[in-house]
């Protein structure tokens, strides 16, 4: 025979999942400081946000909305993983990498050399954490590092699922004020954890900018 009869059975098995390997403050300076300032500027936007690296990536300045109530504003991601639109709201740390970015590119709130960015994880970033001594920290890892900050404030687990992106069934774009405000104070809890360093001129970058 010159062919099977049946089709062999191939096993799709991976192996095992990774744990999540959320940063702590000493491991993020480490890593931050090795990153050239467009990536440092990325990560610690991930880290105050939660934002997957493709929404990080291709995240647009159209998605931007005023929020003249709270006198700031958010951006709505028109179809996140889950396959919901998603309402990223912002503290200090996330609004002062806005302002040292913005203008930088018509369209993409992040780019490097006039283009946008693909992927974080590239050469730039492995080599980065390989000098921190941390090669095992994901990109993904920022993200983590975001939840177990927002876990360790004594953020609400339904406020966490909605900052987080996770689907959900309250999951929607159209936050009342009170709602957003109260997401917000959320996310600010972050920058209390760090009082002494959360904010500084980051002379590399040009601008004034923030940094913990």
């Amino acid at each position: 025979m010159t062919y099977l009869e049946t089709a062999p059975l191939i096993s799709m098995a991976k192996g095992a999942k990774r744990s999540p390997y959320p940063l702590n403050w000493d491991q993020q300076t480490a890593v931050f400081a090795q990153l050239p300032a467009h990536l440092e500027r990325m990560a610690l936007f991930m880290v105050n946000t939660g934002l997957r690296e493709g929404e990080l990536c291709s995240l647009r300045w159209d998605w931007e909305q005023k929020v003249p109530e709270l006198g700031t504003s958010v951006f709505v991601l028109p179809d996140s993983k889950n396959g919901q639109p998603r309402v990223v709201v912002l503290n200090r740390i996330a609004r002062g990498v806005l302002d040292s970015v913005r203008g930088q590119h018509p369209e993409h709130v992040f780019s490097y050399r006039g283009a946008p960015h693909s992927r974080m994880n590239n050469s730039a970033w492995r080599k980065a954490r390989a000098r921190a001594g941390l090669s095992q920290v994901r990109v993904h890892d920022l993200r983590h590092t975001f939840g177990h900050r927002l876990r360790a404030a004594g953020v609400s687990f339904e406020d966490r699922q909605d900052l987080i992106g996770h689907k959900s069934e309250r999951m929607t774009t159209h936050y009342s004020a009170p709602e957003l405000s109260q997401l917000i104070n959320s996310v600010e809890l972050l920058c209390e954890q760090r009082p002494a360093t959360i904010l500084r001129v980051i002379g590399k970058w040009g601008k004034t900018g923030a940094n913990g």
